[in-house]
């Protein structure tokens, strides 16, 4: 009712002045604004009027992280087609006979008749793949990675790979299968070299490792435990890594929290310029899964390994001739040498480059072809990667001064072992003297009903006056730890005996009950 009463009225010439007068401030105020909103983007003028408005100045975060996201997906697409899987299938052996397991299926026999029996005497036809009588039969024996570094068919991948292997076949990321040849395996630094006979093939380019900062970010790919092609992120954790597994190896690696599980081994692990920076080889963990610290050949030490292999099958490496180790503080002081950068010399073999040279033990080596020294595993791998016969300068510490030296290098001598990953009964100085191990294979593995995951090295024989046999070691246990680090293959299992010596050793052993630890304690 007010409302009408107000309507009624007349309207003043001051109240319209007035009212005009808001009315053009109005106004005014909404061009103005309109103008400023248009200027910073903040709602689609000029578009879909039905639009929903976006307040751009706020998403340049997001934009950002999308370019990041871009960036990100477009190095995988690029990379990932270069990436295979590499798997191995190798014979199986008749084993012994093994008194306390025998045949862990005849229970479940005895109780359902119609499972098959593999002592059935009833005829079998026998397909063409079968292997003649005594050869054994090719069974699975493991699953990795592998790289393709050249269109004509060369793949780099990890010598723990395709070790022990009679067969090796190589899966392309568009699901083609392919027979490889090994072209050459290098054991101390874990590399080897495949081939198919394919060409255009996608790759991916080598970088340089030398060149990786701690904080880059990496990609790692790989098949990880066999679920198929996998991409993960990470960054460059630390560099010049050794986990120091054997004294026979040679190791610089790249420190990565990028995801790294069995089966990435052989891998890449690319920048974001789409290069290959290292190959995955190892993992710190006590469960074996990853708990964030993965290990990667670098491209600098691959490079040089690879190019051997392919040039000739095999890999020569400079020798000095002297036994070198870390500089402990309390060793650096009592030669009056300041700080524990550099590699302490223990020993000088008699007749070698470096006695020619002069080296004495007690020597502190700080510099090699003008590179300063921080350890001696450094050194180790300097001295390894330069050709035999070259002439090289290195820098010594010796009476409180420093000296230069010339030394021209020889040539280290190769071991060679067997390439079906059997062991000898033992090895000399360490407390498994008279046990025999070879690798797990999946016809083994079925007999002493053991999960298709497990991994170790089973006892074939066992010599009955031994610690081995004392600790009740028997023949079919499945060795999978020894001094707490997982042993998969038996190249590491006799790297890990190495290494404890004569001292007692501490085994995880996994029998079809269950799994258990074993100390083993040496003879005086």
């Amino acid at each position: 009712m007010s409302t009408a009463i107000l309507a009624q009225r007349p309207v003043t010439r001051q109240q319209a002045m007035f009212f005009g007068l808001i009315g053009a401030g109005l106004l005014l105020l909404g061009v103005v604004s309109g103008a400023v909103i248009k200027a910073q983007g903040w709602l689609p003028f000029g578009g879909n009027e039905n639009k929903v408005p976006i307040y751009v100045a706020a998403d340049q975060r997001t934009s950002q992280a999308l370019t990041l996201n871009t960036g990100f997906s477009a190095v995988a697409k690029a990379v990932t087609p270069a990436v295979v899987t590499v798997e191995t299938q190798a014979r199986t052996r008749p084993m012994p006979q093994m008194p306390f397991f025998g045949d862990p299926f005849d229970f479940f026999r005895r109780g359902f008749p119609g499972l098959p029996d593999d002592n059935d005497q009833q005829p079998r036809r026998r397909t063409p793949r079968q292997a003649p009588e005594g050869r054994g039969r090719l069974q699975p024996s493991g699953i990795g990675s592998g790289v393709i570094v050249s269109p004509d068919g060369y793949i780099l991948t990890n010598n723990h790979v395709v070790e022990g292997a009679d067969k090796v076949e190589v899966v392309l990321n568009d699901s083609r299968r392919f027979t490889a040849r090994v072209v050459g395996t290098d054991a101390p630094s874990d590399i080897a070299v495949l081939k198919i006979g394919q060409t255009s093939l996608p790759t991916i380019p080598l970088g340089d490792s030398n060149a990786v900062e701690v904080g880059d970010v990496v990609l790692a790919i790989g098949n990880p435990l066999g679920v198929g092609q996998t991409v993960t992120m990470g960054i460059i954790s630390a560099k010049g890594r050794s986990t120091r597994a054997g004294s026979g190896s040679y190791e610089d690696f790249l420190q990565t929290d990028a995801a790294i599980n069995r089966g990435n081994s052989g891998g890449a692990l690319v920048n974001l310029k789409g290069e290959l920076i290292g190959i995955p080889s190892q993992i710190l963990s006590q469960t074996g899964g990853n708990i964030g610290i993965g290990f990667a050949i670098p491209t600098a030490m691959a490079r040089n390994v690879m190019d051997q292999l392919i040039r000739s099958g095999k890999v020569t490496r400079g020798k000095l001739g002297i036994t070198i180790s870390a500089l402990a503080p309390e060793i650096a002081e009592q030669f009056g040498y300041k700080g524990t950068k550099g590699a302490l010399v223990q020993d000088v073999e008699a007749g070698q480059p470096a006695e020619r040279a002069g080296v004495r033990p007690g020597d502190i080596i700080t510099e090699f072809q003008g590179q300063r020294i921080e350890d001696d595993v450094q050194l180790r791998n300097l001295v390894a990667q330069t050709a035999p016969g070259t002439t090289v300068r290195f820098k010594i510490f010796r009476d409180g001064a420093e000296r230069e030296l010339t030394a021209t290098l020889g040539e280290l001598e190769v071991k060679t072992a067997s390439s079906r990953g059997g062991s000898s009964p033992g090895e000399p100085g360490s407390a498994l003297v008279g046990v025999q191990v070879e690798n797990l294979t999946a016809e083994t593995a079925r007999r002493l009903n053991l999960p298709v995951t497990a991994r170790g090295v089973v006892i074939t024989d066992i010599d009955s006056d031994s610690p081995a046999a004392d600790a009740g070691l028997q023949r079919g246990d499945l060795i999978v730890e020894v001094n707490r680090q997982p042993v998969t293959s038996v190249s590491e299992f006799n790297t890990a005996l190495q290494r404890a010596g004569k001292k007692s050793v501490l085994l995880r052993v996994r029998r079809a009950d269950g799994a258990r630890f074993v100390v083993i304690e040496p003879r005086e």
